[in-house]
């Protein structure tokens, strides 16, 4: 077993680099009532922000990647697609393995951000081989989500610089690991879903598979629903889920402000093309995508790894 360590130089810094080299001569301006500080400031956190992620991708030059394909039988354009029936019953699963095996335990942030990092690395190690060593820091702001009000978090994936918006309760775990996968070097989406899903469900932690579990059933729900915001909550409703965690799905599909319906629909519609001009399918490998992969790997008769990963 191999051991790499990217250092991820950037997420150190006491304010995201990113934001600096933004922000840092607007707010020169509105404070001092002059740019030039301000793009000093914004100059020298461009010069950092470079040198990290120049040493981030000389370090990861000699990752082993996963070949999707290969070891799950399925990757962005060989998904098959799931039946609407089967999905239904993958829901009710779901739902009662939730129920029955329901934790109100939390794991502090601080605490669960190693633990979640520690995961992942083992199971993509149990795969290529290589132990992927990344930093376990988490930002609570950048201004990514004054941009993005619909998003959870977010990861420079140049960087590697991950922030989390809000409290996701239960789901924080799966968030973080989307997150961490990102800055581990996969920067495709379904990759992420697919790979935080399948660490955290074999990891044997309640609190983690659990976490597991209701990303699955969310996007389940999601892809049922469709745009009917109303159909979904009804959805959750009729589950009779502990209430923590119908609370925490409700929680994820709030009625949007105003800011929210005009901004968030347009950075979802440019979100969106950017995701697809980057080979990948779209918003839709958040859900249908990644439902449709553990689809298709349960269903692989070639792939390396045990299949059985993806039952419920």
């Amino acid at each position: 077993m191999d051991d790499l360590h990217i250092p991820n130089d950037a997420t150190y810094a006491p304010v995201a680099l990113t934001d600096l080299i933004a922000g840092a001569p607007v707010a020169s301006r509105v404070l001092l009532g002059a740019t030039l500080p301000g793009r000093i400031l914004g100059a020298a956190a461009l010069g950092l922000y470079a040198g990290a992620v120049v040493k981030d991708w000389v370090h990861r030059r000699e990752m082993r990647w996963i070949d999707f394909q290969a070891e799950f039988g399925a990757d962005v354009r060989t998904l098959e697609p799931m039946p609407e029936a089967e999905r239904a019953a993958e829901v009710r699963a779901l739902a009662a393995r939730l129920t029955e095996a329901f934790t109100p335990h939390r794991i502090q942030r601080e605490a669960l951000a190693p633990l979640v990092n520690d995961v992942l690395t083992a199971y993509i190690a149990s795969i290529t081989g290589q132990r992927v060593h990344t930093s376990s820091q988490v930002r609570s702001f950048t201004l990514a989500s004054l941009v993005f009000p619909f998003a959870m978090g977010a990861c420079d994936v140049l960087s590697g610089d991950v922030a989390l918006f809000r409290d996701t309760g239960i789901f924080e775990p799966h968030v973080l690991c989307h997150e961490f996968v990102h800055r581990k070097g996969y920067w495709k989406e379904l990759h992420a879903q697919v790979l935080s899903y399948l660490a955290l469900s074999t990891s044997g932690h309640p609190v983690l598979i659990q976490a597991a579990w209701a990303e699955r059933l969310h996007r389940q729900l999601r892809v049922l629903a469709g745009d009917d915001h109303a159909r979904y909550h009804e959805l959750v409703d009729d589950l009779g889920l502990p209430g923590e965690v119908a609370e925490a799905l409700h929680r994820l599909r709030p009625p949007a402000g105003a800011y929210e319906s005009v901004v968030g629909a347009a950075m979802k519609a440019l979100y969106d093309e950017r995701l697809r001009l980057t080979g990948q399918n779209g918003l839709s490998d958040y859900d249908e995508g990644f439902t449709n992969f553990l689809w298709t790997f349960r269903r692989s008769g070639s792939c390396r790894q045990d299949p059985r990963q993806a039952e419920v």
